[in-house]
């Protein structure tokens, strides 16, 4: 059985495990780690599980929100790292003491049962990749910062059954914003994060190829709202908005199955 469950989604934080097998046959790997280690300790214990059942950690980039205590926490529990080495020399090439894995896009990754399939996506960071995660019967597609979603992105998730998918902001939101011009700019361009409309655009294009659950994920707490987030993937799904799961910054999600 393949699950997951957010410990967090957002600009203060994103970090997601991702749970294959059954019974005391359990493989982890936890997604992203960008908050402190003792925040990363106690919202793992609120998922029921503690650090040293993790087996393997994986950092989609270099932004702090991502990276966290990914490095500190590998050390202290001697799990393996998976990184790019784009990321790993942005964030100045660290000594990971023999755990430091490096990941490729296109190169699969097997952990235990869990098959991890990173893919480049277009966001500005040195070296990005996502994730496409199977355990040889269900799929997840793991997505939170892109700013478009391009067809190398399209490809790779086709066939998913269930995407965590960045929500990141309603456009008219943020042109509204508060936010200076050159910042608006960088949310909103090519590069930068997803908009609501966007991710709904492709799910949409993803539901006949056999998505069937959506997460939104990495809402902007200043130009997005849950409710939003929900009515534009529930319009494109023709689905209700109740039915849109959503990842918030201080509790993430509920355990979901795939």
């Amino acid at each position: 059985m393949l699950r997951f469950k957010s410990l967090g989604s957002g600009s203060g934080g994103n970090a997601t495990v991702v749970q294959v097998g059954s019974g005391t046959e359990l493989v982890h790997v936890l997604v992203d780690c960008g908050l402190g280690i003792r925040e990363a300790d106690k919202r793992l214990g609120a998922a029921g599980l503690t650090a040293d059942r993790i087996d393997a950690i994986f950092i989609t980039h270099e932004h702090g929100d991502h990276i966290g205590c990914a490095v500190q926490l590998a050390l202290r529990e001697r799990i393996p790292l998976w990184m790019s080495g784009g990321t790993w020399h942005a964030i100045g090439s660290p000594d990971c003491e023999g755990l430091l894995r490096i990941a490729r896009d296109g190169a699969a990754i097997d952990v235990g049962p869990m098959r991890l399939a990173p893919f480049t996506v277009p966001h500005d960071a040195r070296e990005p990749l996502q994730l496409r995660i199977t355990d040889g019967n269900a799929t997840l597609g793991l997505v939170t910062d892109l700013g478009h979603v391009s067809a190398h992105v399209m490809t790779h998730l086709a066939g998913c059954g269930t995407l965590l998918l960045e929500c990141n902001h309603d456009e008219a939101m943020l042109l509204a914003s508060s936010y200076p011009w050159s910042l608006k700019k960088r949310v909103g361009g090519a590069w930068g994060h997803l908009a609501n409309s966007a991710a709904a655009v492709a799910a949409q294009a993803l539901l006949a190829q056999g998505l069937k659950q959506v997460v939104a994920a990495h809402l902007s707490e200043q130009n997005n709202t849950p409710g939003l987030a929900r009515q534009a993937l529930a319009d494109a799904l023709g689905c209700a908005p109740e039915d849109i799961h959503v990842a918030d910054q201080r509790t993430g999600c509920e355990w979901l199955t795939c």
